[in-house]
């Protein structure tokens, strides 16, 4: 897991650095201003401290775009299995965006509960949307992914199916796959 518990104690300055960081991009995700929301989640998921995933969870309902996206791949960036539900709650979300930075922080995380959803994707209209989901599910690879990969290897567009033969390769089958 690449997420950070909080600092050691007794490491001084940097502790109270981070702490004084950690605390005000917490406060800025609670703002009103939409930009402070957004930058604030796209900052806590760098800093990578798990004590931002509630937050940064609660984040995945603003009423803005923006902050819900970069809401979604902090928590995939934190890699931990506690926003798995509420990232496939959000894979219905009204926004591509949201949609398909949910599918990446999914596979970033790697959990099987996602397996499912993630190939319900493979209907969605947007075909970013389609690729994240074949990527998110070779990343987490499960077999159970691989005859809908090998349906999505007939999509319309190219980089969906690029990605659906990437991710068969990496979950591994017994049987050919034709060129996409």
């Amino acid at each position: 897991m690449a997420g950070k518990d909080s600092p050691v104690p007794g490491r001084g300055a940097a502790d109270l650095g981070w702490e004084k960081k950690l605390h005000r991009h917490l406060a800025m995700l609670e703002s009103g201003n939409l930009n402070e929301r957004w930058r604030a989640a796209e900052a806590l998921g760098e800093m990578g401290d798990r004590r931002a995933l509630q937050p940064l969870i609660r984040a995945l309902d603003d009423e803005y775009v923006d902050v819900r996206w970069k809401a979604a791949k902090a928590l995939g960036i934190i890699d931990e299995r506690e926003p798995v539900l509420p990232l496939i709650r959000i894979l219905d979300d009204e926004s591509s965006w949201v949609r398909m930075g949910a599918a990446w922080a999914l596979g970033k995380i790697g959990d099987p509960r996602a397996v499912e959803p993630l190939i319900m994707l493979f209907d969605d209209p947007k075909p970013r949307v389609r690729r994240m989901a074949a990527w998110a599910l070779g990343r987490i690879g499960n077999p159970r992914a691989r005859e809908p990969l090998v349906r999505l290897l007939g999509d319309t567009n190219r980089d969906v199916r690029l990605a659906a033969r990437q991710a068969l390769d990496d979950i591994g089958t017994e049987r050919e796959i034709p060129s996409v």
